[in-house]
């Protein structure tokens, strides 16, 4: 909302608070998100200066806009980062300020502040915290495990045969793939909230991908006659990053085996200009009020245990592709994920 005739189209719309001043220190935009976070009409801020329609106060108790200065401070000031301040009746905000200027060194032209509510630093809080105790959780034991079985190998050596060896040394194995994969997990999650995850595509045949799966799950012993693969003959030339789509899939698979019951179908299909691809299973399936949730940290079944980052690292890697995921409901009543992947291009064409 603005002051005059020419209403500043969009701002509204903003998630973040907004507020806006002009060089007489007159505010000319407050935003219908800054007057829900406040609790004051826009329509009555709108023309009131900055101190007067936002008067906020340090967690010292002292006036914030007497200290900051926008307009009589050091003209090489400009702005203050994100910090929690306080509005008269006790409300905190998360507040960022800038400083515009028409010239280095001049005096301010505008002052452009932005409000968050102090519960998304909680929630982000919460979620480091949530994080780092899943990942002390899920390292704890396979370390335990490896530090129990490498000192009683020590130890103990020639009191064991060579079959108690092994058989331990397998567990050791194990359990240090089992931290590979926690700390493989942890650096996707970086590199996808950070937006450095790269793609480094080539050609690769999605079908003889998910044959190979399949075979690695029968290889490791569950029966053949549980996977049903429908492979489609008229894909186009994919261009995708072979090792994320290998996660992709062993994820789904995966999940498909452990959580679902029955059989297991994995179809391939022509999609546009690019290709999909179905999993499905006869298990239980996810209730519909569940489903927004499958693709956030954490996000557990509730029948077996795991880090809950798994599909919401798949997720991360069909949309760094230009992709889109979804889960619903298969025909049999078990789970149903579908992922589509655009044919793409190699990457000195884009």
């Amino acid at each position: 909302m603005a002051r005059g005739d020419e209403p500043l189209v969009g701002y509204d719309g903003l998630p973040d608070g907004l507020l806006m001043a002009d060089h007489t220190a007159r505010v000319v935009v407050f935003n219908r998100a800054a007057a829900r976070m406040t609790g004051v009409d826009a329509g009555s801020a709108l023309g009131k200066t900055l101190e007067d329609a936002l008067p906020l106060v340090g967690l010292d108790g002292r006036p914030w806009w007497g200290c900051a200065l926008p307009y009589g401070g050091l003209r090489t000031t400009t702005g203050h980062p994100e910090r929690n301040l306080v509005l008269p009746d006790g409300t905190e905000l998360l507040v960022t300020s800038r400083y515009l200027r028409d010239e280095p060194g001049g005096p301010t032209s505008a002052v452009v502040v932005s409000l968050r509510d102090t519960r998304h630093r909680a929630r982000e809080e919460l979620s480091r915290a949530e994080l780092v105790s899943t990942v002390a959780h899920e390292l704890r034991s396979p370390l335990t495990s490896v530090k129990g079985f490498t000192a009683t190998l020590l130890a103990k050596w020639d009191r064991f045969t060579d079959e108690q060896k092994r058989l331990m040394l397998q567990t050791v194995e194990a359990d240090a793939d089992r931290v590979t994969r926690l700390i493989t997990e942890l650096l996707d999650i970086a590199r996808i909230d950070s937006g450095r995850l790269v793609v480094r595509r080539q050609v690769v045949d999605i079908c003889a991908v998910v044959q190979r799966h399949v075979a690695r799950h029968i290889a490791s012993g569950a029966d053949p006659a549980r996977f049903q693969v429908d492979a489609a003959t008229d894909l186009p030339e994919m261009w995708v990053d072979a090792d994320k789509l290998d996660q992709i899939l062993a994820n789904l698979l995966e999940n498909a085996v452990r959580h679902g019951d029955g059989r297991v179908w994995v179809s391939v299909a022509s999609s546009g200009d690019g290709a999909t691809v179905t999993v499905t299973d006869e298990g239980e399936g996810i209730p519909d009020e569940l489903q927004r949730q499958v693709f956030t940290r954490f996000w557990r079944s509730g029948r077996r245990g795991g880090t809950g980052l798994g599909l919401y690292i798949v997720r991360g890697l069909v949309e760094a592709h230009g992709g889109q995921i979804e889960v619903g409901h298969a025909p049999s009543g078990g789970a149903l994920f579908r992922f589509s992947l655009p044919a793409g291009t190699p990457d000195f064409l884009e």
